[in-house]
């Protein structure tokens, strides 16, 4: 299996609302969009791989999903989050595995967790 490029899909409850979280709130960057009318879809960038954001789905995520992303700086991160009143389910803090994370819900309640690698942390240097 030779794999070019990975995208997780989301079917939220309410495809424009979530649309606009990742799109305003986030700040993700449009990578496509396809289709017209309420069931366009809209594919974000996501670092290495891509956020597909379409259809719609009755049910909203489960606890057995979760979107990680890494992050530049998490202080900044977290502030410009509380300005948009994002559901906080975790204030930043620093794990017993050294990544400083915070965790936060997209409008469904799937849960984001937002990493910032500390520079002396060995994913980022291994001697």
């Amino acid at each position: 299996m030779d794999v070019l490029a990975g995208r997780l899909l989301l079917r939220p409850t309410d495809l424009e609302r979530t649309r606009a979280f990742y799109r305003d709130v986030l700040g993700l960057a449009i990578y496509r969009e396809f289709g017209t009318g309420p069931h366009r879809g809209t594919v974000f960038f996501l670092g290495g791989g891509y956020l597909e954001v379409s259809a719609g789905s009755p049910e909203p995520p489960t606890a057995a999903t979760e979107l990680w992303l890494q992050v530049r700086d998490l202080p900044a991160t977290a502030a410009e989050l509380a300005a948009h009143d994002v559901t906080v389910l975790r204030e930043p803090r620093r794990e017993p595995w050294g990544l400083d994370e915070m965790w936060i819900a997209d409008p469904d309640g799937l849960r984001i967790v937002l990493v910032e690698v500390p520079e002396d942390h060995p994913i980022r240097y291994r001697p």
